[in-house]
């Protein structure tokens, strides 16, 4: 039998290292030693790979709260100028007097006062904000506000750590590929903005189940985080289409099923005990106008032109549909099946770059997709340095309307720049990984001549339906490494390289 030693080696073999294959990720690791060596060989007595991930996602979180400290201790309570200025915005401690409750009042059946009728949450996020609020003590309005933020702060802590776990664990042999995650800066600036991270958590745990051939689990996952977020409910295209390819019906609608009977559960109480305040948050989004960080916001300022919300929301609708439709048939048409992670990426990515608004928090839906389904640190740091400019670029903006005649902050022309980038980020992040699509042997997963490791029953199946010549046809480049197994694409497993 094989000593410990030797298994663990060849434990440590099996695991994609960055640093041996990422020129990035090997100039970065000189700050902490040089190349991964013994103290990060698995089964040892060190840190596993997939520890080390969470711990570090937790510590870029504190380093987030800690830049938010001028806000907390003075900067919230104080005008609104200060809190742009500094950079460190938050919604949660202006919506816990502003949405009710710290007068008690239980989100969806008490009416709010003011314009704001209902809270415009989905409603597992506003059970989490009620939670807390439980959480709450007494004392002062900013006593209560400053803890409450507190208090979201930590459920949120919880929510990066699964986040940096699950997709440590997506890809068996690439843990290390959640350190683009963990170490994303716009993750630690935006984290503690709004709740995102409980949807974010639960699509995230939802793409590990997949990964695992989980459906049930996935789709439920999937229910419970659109019952936090709507834009979860996309990963359901990319899945009904990559199962359309590989025939894999019966996963696909059990998946669905799943998701639709969670959502419901947690839906059905409140949309049948408090219908107004249920349904306000679908309202309030199609009747929100224009707002900070989309295109439409750069039209209508360059234009001095207003645009009727209807026909936004109608040409939005339109462009989803269509961007998303290109990209079933490019599934369907690329020479080898997309990977899931490629494909929910994108789906989330169009969905976000044809909206009426882009808050600074929405990165969050794309770290962990972008981390699985482009796992490069150039690639990753390029669109991270584009959003970390929008994060500043919004906020010097907002102190520059809130200064008066001071005028101190980025001025209008200077925001469109930072959407503009913004954009032209997350574009260029589009692009490589539909060239990754188009040109399998570019991409970095699966250089090792693996398939689709966050694809669970799609992972190795033979193609039941293309399109086009080139799909049906795989070209010679299958072969990703000069040594190694080679995915015979459709043919359900491997052989060996010539």
């Amino acid at each position: 039998m094989p000593s410990a030693e030797d298994t663990s080696v060849h434990q440590e073999q099996s695991v994609v290292r960055p640093t041996r294959e990422d020129e990035i990720a090997a100039a970065g690791s000189e700050l902490i030693g040089g190349r991964s060596g013994r103290w990060t060989r698995l089964g040892s007595t060190a840190l596993t790979p997939v520890g080390a991930v969470a711990l570090v996602a937790i510590g870029m979180f504190a380093l987030g709260m800690v830049q938010k400290l001028p806000c907390y201790n003075w900067a919230w309570f104080q005008g609104a100028g200060s809190q742009y200025t500094h950079a460190c915005y938050s919604d949660i401690p202006h919506l816990y007097a502003g949405r009710g409750f710290s007068d008690g009042l239980v989100p969806y059946f008490d009416r709010l006062p003011g314009d704001m009728q209902y809270l415009e949450y989905p409603v597992l996020t506003g059970v989490f904000m009620q939670i807390a609020s439980w959480l709450t003590p007494g004392g002062s309005i900013q006593h209560q506000e400053q803890v409450y933020w507190l208090v979201n702060a930590g459920m949120l802590m919880i929510c990066t750590a699964i986040i940096a776990v699950c997709v440590a664990r997506t890809h068996r042999r690439r843990p290390w590929d959640g350190l683009l995650v963990a170490l994303a800066p716009a993750f630690a600036l935006t984290a503690t903005i709004n709740w995102d991270l409980l949807a974010v958590a639960l699509t995230a745990a939802a793409m590990l189940m997949w990964s695992r051939s989980r459906p049930v689990a996935f789709g439920i996952l999937i229910g419970l985080a659109t019952a936090a977020k709507l834009y979860p409910v996309l990963l359901l295209g990319p899945v009904f289409v990559l199962c359309w390819r590989a025939g894999k019906w019966r996963e696909f609608w059990v998946a669905t099923l799943g998701a639709a009977a969670s959502w419901l559960v947690v839906n059905l109480p409140v949309m049948v005990l408090a219908p107004e305040g249920w349904k306000k948050f679908y309202t309030f989004s199609e009747e929100r106008s224009i707002d900070f960080g989309s295109f439409w916001l750069i039209i209508t300022q360059r234009t001095g032109e207003p645009i009727e919300v209807s026909t936004v929301n109608t040409v939005s609708t339109l462009a989803t549909v269509a961007l998303c439709a290109a990209i079933g048939a490019l599934t369907l048409a690329a020479p080898r099946r997309p990977r899931f992670a490629q494909l929910a990426f994108l789906v989330v990515a169009v969905f976000i770059l044809v909206n009426k608004v882009y808050s600074p928090q929405y990165v969050l839906w794309l770290i962990p997709l972008a981390a699985l389904a482009r796992p490069r640190w150039r690639d990753f740091l390029i669109w991270q340095a584009c959003e970390v400019m929008y994060f500043l670029g919004i906020w010097m903006y907002l102190a520059y309307t809130t200064s008066g005649d001071k005028h101190q902050g980025l001025p209008t022309e200077g925001y469109q720049l930072a959407i503009a980038l913004h954009l032209l980020g997350t574009l260029y992040l589009c692009a490589v990984v539909v060239r990754d699509i188009l040109m399998p042997e570019r991409d970095g997963v699966r250089r090792d001549g693996s398939d689709d490791p966050s694809g669970g029953v799609l992972d190795g199946a033979k193609d039941v339906f293309v399109l086009g010549r080139s799909a049906a046809r795989p070209p010679s480049h299958a072969a990703f490494a000069a040594e190694g197994p080679r995915v015979e694409w459709g043919a359900g497993g491997t052989t060996t390289a010539d």
